[in-house]
C-alpha cells in the first residue's frame, strides 16, 4: 500500500553521531542556503583551475601537451568520482565536514604548482607528485558536492536542489574556463593563479564559519582558526612566489638567472656562470655560449655550400637567440633575410641585451634582416616568397604544437617557398640520444619530395646532434635515366667562410655525413604527419630511455 502523494516526506534519519541539539537547530535562514549554493559556484570553478593548472605545468615540464592534458583530466574526473563514491561513508556533522575539505583543497591545491616546480627542481621526477596531487585534489573535490546536496536535502526540494547545484557547478566550470586562459595565466603565472584559488577556498571556509557560527558553536572557531592558518601561509606563498622560483631554477639551471620572463607561448631563462651564458626555453637548454659556435656553423654552412650559385634570400624559421643569423650574414651575397619566430620577447632579449647582442654581433641591426613574429606554419600560407635558403631552427618536437612543424605537411608547404637551385637544413635532436625520432624526421622530410643528406656533429652541451640538409628532388623521370641525378652533399665550404669558423673545414664538413654502424636508421619507422604525430612520441620514448 502506498502513502498518498499529499502526505509529507518522512523525516530522514540523522546521522548518528550529530548531537540531537545541533540536529534540531539545522539552519533555515535564505542567507544560509544562498551562501552553501556560492559554495558550489567556488568548489567548481577553483576545482576546475586547480585541474587546468595541474595539465598545464605537466606539459611545461614534461612536453607532449595532449598526452598530458589527457592523463590529468582522466585521473581527475576518475578522482572526483572516487571522492563522490566514498562520500557516503563521511558521518557526522557534514557541514563541519564540509567546511574542514573546502580548507584541505585549497591547502592542497593552492600550493600544487609550487610543489610540482620545487619536485622538478629537486627529485627530477614530476609524474608520481603531478598524479598524486591530481589524485588528492579529485578526491576532495569529488566529495564536496555530495556532502552539500546532503546538507541541503532537507531545506530545498529535491528536484529545485538537483537544479540549483548542477547549475552552479556548471557555471563555476564555465568561469574557470574562460578566466584561466584569457586573464589569470597572462596575469599571475600558473603558480600564483593555485595560490589565488586556494586563497579563496580559504575565505569561502572562513565565511561559513561566519554564517554559521550560532549552528557551529565552538567547533566553528576552530575551523574559522584552520581556515586563517591556510589562508595566511597560502598568501605568503603568494608574496613570495619569486623566492621558492628562484630556489628551483637555481637548483634546477645551476647558475645564477640573468633574464626570466614568461610569455603566452614558453618560459624564456638565461643564465651565466663565469663566461657561460645559457638559454633555456621551458626548462630545455637550447644553446650554451661555449660551444653553441659548433651548434650554429654545422646549421648553416653546410646547407649555404649545397645551394647552386650563391645564395641571395634565406628564410630562417625559429633561431630567435640571432645564432644563426650570425652565420648567415657572413655571406656577402646574401641580399635579404626574413626571420619568422613566434615569441617577440626572442627578438626584445637578443637585438637589446649587450651580453647576447655580443653572442650574435648584432644580427638583428643589419638592414638586410626583416623579422616577422608569427607562427611558421601560418606564416609559410599566407606568403608566396621563394628563398634560395631555408634553415629551420625549432625547439626539439616535445609537444603537438612543435611537432606540426615536422610534418610531412610542413615540410610540403616550405617546398612552394624553396628555390630549385636552393637547399633546406632542419636541426633534428640527436641521433644517438634519440634515434627514432631523428629518422622520423630524415624519412618525413624525404617523403615529402626532397633528397635527403642527414648528418651530425658533436657539440659538448649537448652531445652528438643531428641535422639534416635536403634539396628539392626533380620531377619523376618519364624514362628511367632521364632527369638530372641526385644532387650530393656538399665538400667543400663556401669561399667567404674558408678559413674563418672555429669549428668547421673542409675535413670536418665531410665527416659530418657519416654515420657508424650502432647509429644505423632503425627499421619500421612511420611518417610524421598532423594527422598523425608519431615524432612526438618517439621523441619522448627515446629521451626517457636516454634519462
Amino acid at each position: 500500500m502506498t502513502a498518498p502523494d499529499d502526505l509529507p516526506p518522512a523525516s530522514p534519519a540523522p546521522d548518528l553521531d550529530v548531537p540531537p541539539a545541533v540536529a534540531a537547530h539545522e539552519v533555515v535562514q535564505p542567507l544560509s542556503v544562498a551562501a552553501l549554493f556560492l559554495a558550489t559556484f567556488v568548489v567548481a570553478t577553483c576545482g576546475l583551475i586547480y585541474e587546468l593548472v595541474a595539465a598545464a605545468m605537466g606539459s611545461y615540464l614534461l612536453g607532449d601537451s595532449i598526452t598530458q592534458f589527457s592523463l590529468v583530466i582522466g585521473l581527475y574526473l576518475s578522482a572526483m568520482g572516487l571522492g563522490s563514491y566514498l562520500s557516503k561513508y563521511v558521518q557526522g556533522d557534514l557541514l563541519v565536514r564540509f567546511i574542514r575539505i573546502e580548507i584541505l583543497v585549497g591547502l592542497v591545491g593552492g600550493l600544487s604548482a609550487l610543489l610540482l616546480l620545487l619536485a622538478h627542481a629537486f627529485l627530477g621526477s614530476v609524474r608520481p607528485v603531478l598524479f598524486g596531487l591530481v589524485l588528492v585534489v579529485g578526491t576532495l573535490v569529488g566529495l564536496e558536492i555530495p556532502l552539500l546536496m546532503r546538507v541541503l536535502k532537507d531545506r530545498v526540494a529535491f528536484a529545485d536542489l538537483v537544479a540549483r547545484v548542477l547549475a552552479f557547478d556548471y557555471l563555476g566550470a564555465l568561469a574557470a574556463s574562460l578566466l584561466f586562459p584569457l586573464l589569470l595565466v597572462p596575469a599571475l603565472g600558473l603558480p600564483r593563479t593555485a595560490l589565488l584559488f586556494g586563497i579563496l577556498n580559504g575565505l569561502v571556509g572562513l565565511a561559513l564559519t561566519r554564517v554559521f557560527a550560532e549552528r557551529l558553536g565552538g567547533r566553528g572557531r576552530v575551523l574559522a582558526v584552520e581556515a586563517l592558518l591556510v589562508t595566511g601561509l597560502l598568501g605568503a606563498a603568494f608574496v613570495g612566489t619569486n623566492q621558492v622560483e628562484l630556489v628551483a631554477e637555481r637548483a634546477l639551471y645551476d647558475a645564477p638567472v640573468l633574464f626570466k620572463k614568461k610569455s603566452p607561448y614558453q618560459t624564456v631563462v638565461v643564465t651565466r656562470w663565469r663566461d657561460d651564458v645559457r638559454l633555456w626555453l621551458d626548462g630545455h637548454l637550447q644553446f650554451s655560449s661555449k660551444d653553441e659556435h659548433r651548434y650554429h656553423e654545422a646549421l648553416v654552412h653546410p646547407a649555404v655550400a649545397a645551394v647552386r650559385g650563391e645564395p641571395k634570400a634565406a628564410l630562417v624559421l625559429g633561431g630567435g637567440d640571432g645564432l644563426g643569423l650570425r652565420e648567415l650574414l657572413r655571406y656577402p651575397t646574401l641580399e635579404r633575410v626574413t626571420l619568422v619566430d613566434l615569441d617577440p620577447i626572442m627578438l626584445e632579449l637578443f637585438s637589446t641585451d649587450p651580453t647576447l647582442v655580443g653572442l650574435n654581433q648584432g644580427a638583428y641591426a643589419d638592414p638586410r634582416v626583416t623579422v616577422v613574429n608569427t607562427d611558421a606554419m601560418t606564416w609559410l600560407e599566407e606568403h608566396d616568397d621563394v628563398f634560395d635558403l631555408v634553415v629551420i631552427d625549432l625547439p626539439d618536437p616535445r609537444n603537438f604544437s612543435l611537432g606540426k612543424l615536422y610534418s610531412y605537411e610542413f615540410y610540403r608547404l616550405v617546398r612552394r617557398h624553396l628555390a630549385e637551385r636552393g637547399a633546406l637544413v632542419v636541426q633534428s635532436t640527436s641521433p644517438f640520444g634519440a634515434p627514432r625520432a631523428f629518422w622520423c624526421v630524415v624519412k618525413t622530410i624525404a617523403d615529402a619530395g626532397y633528397d635527403v643528406h642527414p648528418y651530425h656533429a658533436h657539440v659538448p652541451s649537448f652531445g652528438d646532434w643531428g641535422y639534416v640538409l635536403a634539396l628539392p628532388r626533380p620531377p619523376v623521370p618519364l624514362e628511367p635515366g632521364d632527369g638530372p641525378p641526385r644532387r650530393p652533399a656538399p665538400t667543400r665550404l663556401p669561399e667567404a667562410v674558408r678559413g674563418k669558423l672555429r669549428f668547421l673545414d673542409d675535413d670536418v664538413l665531410r665527416a659530418l655525413f657519416v654515420f657508424p654502424p650502432d647509429m644505423a636508421p632503425p627499421a619500421g619507422l612511420e611518417v610524421n604527419r598532423l594527422s598523425d604525430q608519431v615524432l612526438v612520441r618517439y621523441h619522448e620514448e627515446d629521451w626517457s630511455r636516454a634519462d
